[in-house]
């Protein structure tokens, strides 16, 4: 009998007083002895993920909308500030309980209300992987067609809106993340612990060659750079901006602390991972943005865009082989684990971590994410409108767990559906977060998407976040007894 198969058979004989319908072997709590995530461990999810080609592509942005180098360092500098923050916080969660973002969520919204936050972010993460598996193809697509001239034959038709060779790629590359998503979170850890070096070697001998073929001569602008409050605003959206494009990993950031050994290798990891690695990956910004301007007067949009121009092939072999790898990486991190973990709570007696991984896998290719990506519409307004409404939930969940609890969790009682249980709140549901969550939900929507907003369309995740958090702090039961219980009883090895 497996470890899976046997937990399910302890929780169907009733032996751990939980619910089968919310207690299994992947939602379960884990043990504190035996857990694997140090602080390297956290360090390489920053390592991969701040690194991708999305980032760099938003990054290299700021440069053709005119902020300087310092400008990019100014709004990276503040930005790392009020991310560390955050995942701080937030890993602190997962460190404490054990548990992942789906069961977190029933602390606020009860255990039936949980699987509101869990679906919208669930939504989210299928849908980007499906577009992140897409753009690593296009690099080994065009890698090929440079190794194999005569497969350019089969980049001419479309199926689907995609060519042959499209096809083939995204194929191979959705195949890879299902199979080491196959072997648990212990392969996710192994793979970033590779994968995070590569990246980093890769795009530092990519800055130093540019900054070698610039003559050591790199623009600090594009020309016509912002000065004045045009430049400070610009500074002050892209500080936000990049921090609205962690709400989602700010989140279910629990996912992972959950394995972490202390709260001190948190801190560490994040230290390393945040303020400084991203300070680093400013500065290749810089290099390789002003490297390019100043060779040419061209602006970059993409790493992609350099690694085109290397003329020797073994060299360009291995740097596309290093951006897939890196973009594999912030897939399984970011887009990957978050809908597995929410398809287990959805459909506990029928899905397991492996199973979930593999009909997450399925619904990012149905959607065929090339025709996403290629929908401005889809892209700013379904998965922006859903992205605005990460911050609101971010805002009760942090108001509840820091503000109204101060971090004490009864652990047992979130897997339970005893109607006098803490968590179990009216029917299963919390009203009084989703009257915090709505209002403030609706608010960060309309201030994303509605034209008239513009200038505040780069702050809706902190707009939506702090009037849920200041509404759900106003109208919270503080009568309700709080409970400090850990979830030891319960718990299984971490992985």
């Amino acid at each position: 009998m497996t470890a899976l198969e046997d937990r399910r058979s302890s929780v169907e004989t009733g032996d751990t007083g939980t619910s089968a319908g919310l207690y299994t072997y992947d939602l379960a709590p884990t043990k504190r002895t035996g857990r694997r995530w140090g602080a390297y461990n956290v360090f390489t999810l920053w390592a991969n993920d701040v690194h991708s080609l999305g980032n760099y592509a938003f990054a290299i942005g700021l440069f053709a909308l005119g902020l300087n180098v310092w400008g990019i360092l100014a709004a990276f500098a503040l930005a790392s500030v009020l991310l560390f923050l955050l995942l701080t916080l937030s890993g602190f969660m997962g460190h404490k309980t054990g548990v992942p973002f789906p069961v977190m969520s029933r602390i606020a919204f009860g255990i039936k209300g949980a699987k509101i936050p869990a679906a919208v972010r669930g939504i989210v993460a299928i849908a980007w992987f499906g577009i992140q598996t897409y753009l690593a193809s296009v690099v080994l697509s065009a890698l090929l067609v440079a190794m194999f001239p005569e497969l350019s034959a089969l980049d001419t038709n479309s199926v689907l809106g995609q060519s042959t060779l499209g096809w083939i790629t995204f194929m191979v590359l959705w195949a890879l993340q299902v199979l080491i998503v196959s072997y648990g979170m212990q392969m996710i850890r192994r793979y970033m612990a590779f994968a995070a070096p590569t990246t980093l070697i890769t795009m530092c001998a990519l800055a130093v060659w540019m900054f070698v073929r610039a003559d050591g001569s790199i623009s600090l602008s594009n020309g016509a750079p912002l000065t004045g409050g045009a430049m400070w605003l610009q500074i002050l959206q892209a500080a936000a901006l990049w921090v609205v494009i962690y709400g989602t990993f700010v989140l279910n950031f629990c996912d992972f602390t959950r394995s972490a050994k202390s709260r001190s290798s948190i801190v560490r990891g994040n230290v390393i991972g945040i303020p400084v690695n991203m300070l680093f990956f400013a500065g290749i910004v810089a290099v390789l943005s002003g490297a390019q301007f100043s060779l040419d007067g061209r602006v970059i949009t993409s790493p992609t865009d350099i690694v085109r121009t290397i003329p020797n092939m073994f060299l360009l072999t291995l740097a596309s082989l290093a951006l897939i790898a890196l973009t594999v990486a912030v897939n399984l991190l970011a887009n990957f684990v978050a809908p597995i973990y929410a398809l287990v709570d959805l459909f506990p007696h029928r899905l397991d971590f492996r199973r979930a991984g593999l009909v997450s896998a399925v619904l990012g290719l149905v959607i065929t994410p090339w025709n996403l990506y290629d929908s401005p519409v889809v892209v700013n307004y379904f998965l922006g409108g859903l992205g605005a409404l990460l911050g609101p939930l971010f805002g009760v969940i942090m108001a509840d767990y820091w503000l109204l609890r101060k971090s004490r969790v009864n652990v047992p009682a979130l897997y339970t559906e005893d109607t006098n249980a803490e968590y179990h709140y009216r029917r299963g549901y919390n009203p009084r977060a989703v009257a915090a969550f709505v209002p403030s939900a609706a608010i960060a929507v309309v201030v994303a998407l509605v034209p008239f907003f513009h200038a505040a369309a780069g702050f809706s995740w902190f707009i939506g976040a702090i009037v849920a958090a200041v509404m759900y702090a106003a109208i919270a039961d503080r009568a309700a007894p709080v409970h400090d219980v850990d979830g030891e009883a319960i718990a299984v090895t971490a992985e």
